[in-house]
């Protein structure tokens, strides 16, 4: 390529805040539930590169088509690959795409076809370097560039942006499933390749109240709590694994120990999960901490967690508070499965579109 930057080149990065900041110096963006991706195009040649610098390409032919079939010819891109499905965003089937199988990559780019919405222009289409400028001076070059390109294209989309915090909270607090949380970005701020003091995140976190059905050792050499699994009950008042929290202190962890050993109670007598149990040993595990021994589901614990899906929280859960106020049976699927307020911000983008 003879782009000014190539693949794998670094993308700016964001630090995580609490709160969203407020000023006049600030652009926000919605925070997209997906796969951050640079888009190379020079000529016939387009890759993608994931954040990590990994090629994305084969995991997405229709973003590649999509990217080579716009009118410029050479530029290069900063975005996000989403899989939207119905009205939602689903990571669920975003991960599906990473299979070392190309059929299997086509059958489901054919049948869920990704998006890919773009955020920054970091090569304009006369194939100038745009990493110095700005943001304030960015952000119209890609709008400029997506009015001139994307109308065509059903597989890019120009991500919205705001200077306005009454919008950013409006996306922060009804974004439902395809939002992750806002993005702040400084408008005097350059383009820092692999830098996070230009631009924040602030993501969406959500508490539930889960019971403690079981739980883990730490590992082998030791007899100290290593993590909860933590359950739900459905509306058949089964009580089923929904993943752990691993993010208890030390001392936590030695005080809790001799407490929640007193609790153990075999699935035969009624412990554990009488629904959706946890799995066998991972790859990650040791001899150990394979293991999980059940309990008499009694413990209420509040956590913290970012994404519920396919019956799971998607990654650990962090530790808030023990709650002995709640009854075990009240810490129902309800909690992860209603009440999300949402902005149909894909049907803003116009996803099913008639040719």
């Amino acid at each position: 390529m003879k782009l000014p930057i190539k693949p794998p080149y670094p993308p700016m990065e964001a630090k995580l805040v609490e709160a969203i900041p407020t000023g006049k110096n600030w652009q926000y963006e919605p925070k997209w539930d997906g796969f951050r991706c640079i888009a190379f195009r020079d000529g016939d040649r387009v890759e993608l590169q994931s954040k990590s610098g990994q090629p994305l390409a084969r995991y997405f032919p229709e973003i590649v088509e999509a990217v080579a079939a716009l009118k410029a010819s050479k530029f290069v891109l900063d975005g996000e690959i989403v899989v939207p499905v119905g009205d939602e965003l689903s990571f669920d089937d975003l991960l599906q795409r990473i299979h070392p199988a190309e059929s299997r990559i086509r059958k489901l780019a054919a049948s869920h076809p990704a998006l890919y919405i773009v955020f920054d222009l970091l090569v304009n289409d006369r194939g100038a370097a745009l990493l110095e400028h700005p943001l304030s001076e960015r952000r119209p070059a890609l709008d400029a560039f997506a009015k001139k390109y994307f109308a065509a294209s059903e597989r890019l989309r120009l991500s919205p942006a705001s200077t306005d915090t009454k919008q950013a909270n409006q996306w922060f607090g009804g974004g439902g499933s395809a939002l992750d949380g806002v993005m702040a970005k400084r408008l005097d701020c350059d383009y820092r390749s692999g830098e996070r003091d230009g631009m924040q995140k602030i993501k969406r976190m959500r508490t539930a109240e889960c019971v403690v059905g079981g739980f883990r050792y730490g590992s082998k050499a030791t007899e100290t709590l290593g993590s909860l699994l933590l359950g739900l009950y459905d509306d058949d008042a089964l009580l089923h694994h929904v993943g752990f929290c691993s993010s208890l202190t030390a001392k936590q962890r030695q005080d809790l120990t001799p407490k929640i050993e007193k609790l153990r109670k075999p699935a035969n007598k009624g412990g554990g999960f009488t629904g959706r149990a946890p799995g066998g040993p991972s790859r990650w595990s040791t001899e150990r901490s394979g293991e999980w021994e059940s309990l008499d589901p009694k413990l209420v614990v509040e956590v913290q967690y970012d994404h519920f899906s396919q019956g799971r929280f998607r990654h650990g859960t962090k530790f808030l508070r023990w709650r002995p106020d709640k009854p075990a049976k009240s810490c129902s699927m309800d909690q992860v499965l209603s009440g999300r307020p949402k902005i149909n911000l894909l049907k803003s983008f116009a996803v099913a579109r008639s040719r």
